[in-house]
């Protein structure tokens, strides 16, 4: 007699930590429970499955691509999921589909260049076999990648450290990279830490990266720090945005302009007009200039998280995108904020605002847009997920949805009512008990948290 056994469900918590989220362009979601990477499906509200491979405590995940490059990744077979730990280590994992089987393999341990935890990780797809990421630790370095992903089903991926920089005993706890407007080929990583200062570090995709500028403004730790895809308005020259939050409360809009000439560059070099507007730095041929854009005022603790909406298809045939006007942010206020400009004034506002009332949320670690932007979740302190999709037409109606849920600590003990319907769990974090329904037939669930 044979006995078929199955798993039917994974409850975990996400560990209490910013940057541990990432939302992937495939809309699966990944994080760290302990010491392993789970990967959680939005649409059914269920943990797929859990990844072990690390053997210290998960701090941070980054998909390749994320949402944030869904439109370069219609075509793709397979994606990539970068996760990083308390130990340094940073793994890259594989997932495909093959006969409608999900997949998953642990492609390489990425060479280590830090000796102590991982504390982001950020990436950009520069097209479907090229990428780049950067990694942070607390030991007070920070490396750069390049990833070369293979074209054919057969092919593994091939690595190459690019640089690693030393920040000195303050470390960096945020980072964002982006590619330079112009054709020049240049990349600019941004990254942000215990100093209170942002750091511009600009580099070519086959050379060092070299420090550029330095913005001052907020006056605490930074937090997080996005950059756009590049603006493109008829009549201007190319920009980007950078968008910068802090543990003071405040929300920073930074942009970066591409100076049409050298000549030009002098000129406003000696200008007040020049000091007022920001730095200037130089990245191969071109320069650019920084200038404060705006600062956004409205959470009233910590704001951990801010990230750019994803890019939005503007041409019929799916080929052309543009960069929406739309920042989401996360406080440890329990509230996660949608900031646009006023069409008529061009004044950043606060448009939405969801968040959590309840005693247990404690405040939310992290915010992230889905590909197609008709959904945000949160992270939060209890390791929590708080999810809401838009069901209205212009982001004026979100709606809570379901999410999964487990402990975030160590489980101490489980045990089955006498009949089997439901189970019970309790756990080191002394939050809540889980209690799990089980549906004998069809092995639906359905488990509540209290």
């Amino acid at each position: 007699m044979e006995v078929e056994v199955g798993r039917v469900f994974i409850g975990a918590g996400c560990n209490r930590i910013v940057n541990n989220v990432s939302w992937g362009a495939c809309d699966l979601l990944s994080f760290g429970a302990q010491n392993a990477v789970a990967i959680f499906c939005p649409k059914t509200a269920q943990i797929l499955t859990t990844l072990p491979g690390h053997k210290a405590f998960v701090n941070c995940t980054h998909w390749l691509p994320s949402s944030k490059f869904a439109f370069k990744a219609k075509n793709l077979q397979r994606h990539y999921l970068l996760s990083g730990d308390a130990d340094g280590t940073i793994l890259l994992w594989e997932f495909s589909l093959a006969d409608n089987k999900v997949l998953w393999r642990n492609v390489l341990q990425v060479p280590q260049k830090h000796k102590k935890g991982v504390t982001c990780i950020s990436a950009i797809m520069v097209s479907q076999t090229d990428a780049f990421f950067a990694s942070s630790s607390s030991d007070g370095t920070v490396s750069i990648w390049e990833v070369i992903i293979p074209s054919i089903s057969e092919g593994e991926c091939k690595l190459s450290c690019l640089d690693t920089l030393l920040v000195g005993k303050k470390p960096m706890v945020t980072l964002s990279l982006v590619e330079l407007p112009g054709n020049n080929g240049q990349l600019a990583l941004a990254m942000g830490g215990l100093d209170n200062k942002i750091h511009i570090y600009s580099g070519e995709r086959t050379g060092k990266f070299v420090h550029a500028c330095e913005l001052k403004g907020h006056t605490d730790w930074i937090r997080s720090l996005d950059f756009s895809l590049p603006l493109h308005e008829i009549g201007e020259t190319p920009t980007l945005l950078l968008v910068s939050s802090s543990q003071d409360k405040g929300i920073h809009i930074w942009k970066i302009a591409l100076l049409e000439s050298q000549a030009d560059n002098k000129k406003e070099e000696t200008s007040l007009a020049s000091y007022i507007k920001g730095p200037i730095f130089s990245a191969c041929s071109d320069s650019y200039q920084i200038s404060l854009e705006s600062l956004l005022i409205g959470h009233e603790d910590w704001v951990y998280s801010v990230e750019w909406q994803p890019p939005k298809c503007s041409s019929v045939d799916g080929i052309e995108f543009y960069q929406p006007q739309s920042i989401l942010s996360a406080s440890m206020d329990k509230t996660m904020m949608i900031w646009q400009p006023e069409k008529t004034t061009g004044i950043w506002m606060n448009m939405v605002t969801v968040g959590e009332l309840s005693h247990c949320a404690l405040g939310f670690y992290g915010g992230h847009w889905s590909p197609n932007s008709d959904s945000i979740l949160a992270h939060g302190y209890g390791g929590s997920f708080h999810l809401w999709k838009n069901v209205g037409i212009d982001f004026d109606d979100w709606k809570p949805q379901k999410v999964p849920s487990g402990h975030f600590a160590a489980v101490s003990d489980i045990s089955w009512a006498r009949e089997g319907e439901y189970l019970l769990s309790v756990s080191h974090d002394q939050v809540r008990v889980l209690i799990i329904l089980v549906c004998s037939f069809d092995f639906n669930l359905i488990y509540v948290c209290c």
